[in-house]
């Protein structure tokens, strides 16, 4: 790990270590959950919130959000694909979530996996 991406992940770490419980502890949660499905992925701050890049200089594909809900979502930079089924052409972007139990963890890693395929 570069000495950028050391400064990035501490910088996620920090970011997440001051929000309140029990926030704190399902975001870092979801951070590790990010890292292991995705090691590729690179954890920076992106407009303040904790991301996860390609690299550690290229905009962020993924980001979590802790405002008035906890939430994960795509960035424009990532690529997208209509849903279809139901959904038709429209193309998800963004998760909101209150817990994180098996099924969302395993739906989190798919999403992970999916910026980067």
């Amino acid at each position: 790990m570069s000495s950028k991406d050391e400064k990035n992940l501490l910088q996620v770490i920090d970011k997440i270590s001051e929000m309140d419980e029990p926030r704190r502890s399902i975001m870092r949660s979801v951070h590790d959950l990010i890292v292991v499905a995705a090691p590729s992925l690179k954890p920076r701050i992106w407009y303040g919130m904790p991301a996860y890049a390609a690299s550690a200089s290229t905009p962020a594909l993924l980001t979590l959000r802790n405002d008035d809900r906890m939430n994960l979502a795509i960035t424009e930079k990532a690529a997208f694909a209509p849903a279809g089924g139901v959904d038709g052409t429209l193309m998800p972007a963004a998760w909101y979530f209150e817990t994180v139990d098996q099924d969302t963890e395993r739906r989190i890693a798919e999403i992970a996996r999916s910026v980067i395929d």
